[in-house]
């Protein structure tokens, strides 16, 4: 009997993402969870599969509709979920801490009390995020698995009691719930509220000449661990085939180290104009921020021999073409 995949989050970068990896790399039906007005650009080139109900469906709910997850995860009735949606840029949960709160938490909680509800004895994945640990002392890294959360934004809070319910879910009900915590990871289809993406995007745009030759920019000296968003999700899929766990939690992420601003003079080397200014922009600062993320992977290759293979530079080459084929069909965009 063929084996069924339930991606909350599935218009987003990563789900579109890990719906290519499983069409290419296994024979599951997939079931993607998307609000009625969610965008569905990062599907554009599935459409034609999902009007002819070919391996891929999309499902509409809401997160903080429980009625709707119920009722989606029982048309799914998956073996694998990949909870993946979430209000998910740390710079807007400032200004809504309270949305970001009840996406994100109560949001998890709607899926995780679906599934046990309904019966499904799915592998779940649960998607935190390397930004529980927050603020990290230089001397604590790089961060395992065991490192003091220090969250430094709304968005960081919401993800620490994201991570906390997928594994009292685990301990409490004995379902197969697993956590990551996915370091930065980047890409094709990475939106623009992103540093990286933003960047690539405004030197694509710069080389349109649609605006002024200057990058503006936030904080630069944060330190980063880069990984693709291709590796990412074969990192996923290893996490609910490759031996889980229930109630285990991992930080995933790439092997490539470097401050914020050495990411944005990668980018800047590989654009057509060499003239090209960066500015500080206040209003691309948060508040505090997790200045260091640097992670210790080990755990999770020790469990499922994961290592990432896309060498950072390729990343940000496909990024910056992504952002310069959309520039080239005309598409306008936010300068933020």
């Amino acid at each position: 009997m063929t084996q069924r995949a339930f991606i909350t989050g599935v218009t987003g970068m990563v789900g579109s993402h890990l719906v290519d990896y499983l069409l290419e790399h296994t024979d599951w039906e997939i079931y993607g969870l998307c609000r009625w007005r969610s965008p569905l650009d990062n599907l554009a080139h599935l459409l034609p599969r999902i009007n002819k109900r070919d391996r891929v469906h999309l499902l509409y709910g809401d997160l903080r509709d429980y009625h709707s997850i119920h009722e989606a995860v029982r048309v799914a009735a998956p073996d694998f979920v990949f909870h993946l949606a979430a209000q998910s840029y740390p710079k807007t949960s400032f200004d809504s801490p309270l949305d970001t709160l009840e996406t994100n938490v109560q949001g998890t909680a709607n899926v995780l009390e679906a599934l046990r509800k309904t019966g499904m004895n799915a592998v779940t994945h649960v998607c935190a995020s390397s930004e529980v640990f927050g603020r990290v002392p230089r001397e604590k890294l790089p961060i395992d698995e065991d490192c003091t959360f220090h969250p430094a934004s709304p968005y960081a809070i919401s993800k620490v009691g994201t991570d906390l319910l997928g594994r009292y879910y685990a301990e409490a009900y004995g379902m197969t719930v697993m956590t990551t915590r996915m370091f930065t990871h980047t890409g094709p289809r990475r939106g623009d509220v992103f540093a990286e993406s933003t960047f690539a995007k405004q030197i694509a745009m710069i080389e349109a000449g649609l605006i002024p030759p200057v990058v503006k920019t936030g904080n630069l000296d944060s330190l980063r661990t880069f990984a693709d968003v291709r590796d990412a999700v074969r990192a996923y899929h290893m996490l609910v085939t490759v031996n889980p766990v229930p109630a285990a939690y991992y930080n995933i992420g790439g092997t490539y180290t470097c401050s914020v601003k050495e990411m944005l003079d990668t980018l800047l080397s590989l654009s057509t104009v060499k003239e090209i200014r960066v500015e500080t922009d206040p209003e691309r600062l948060r508040p505090i921020d997790a200045d260091l993320q640097v992670p210790d992977t080990r755990k999770f290759h020790a469990v499922t021999g994961w290592v990432p293979e896309i060498p950072f530079e390729q990343t940000m080459k496909d990024l910056l073409e992504y952002w310069r084929h959309r520039v080239r069909n005309g598409e306008q965009f936010l300068t933020r």
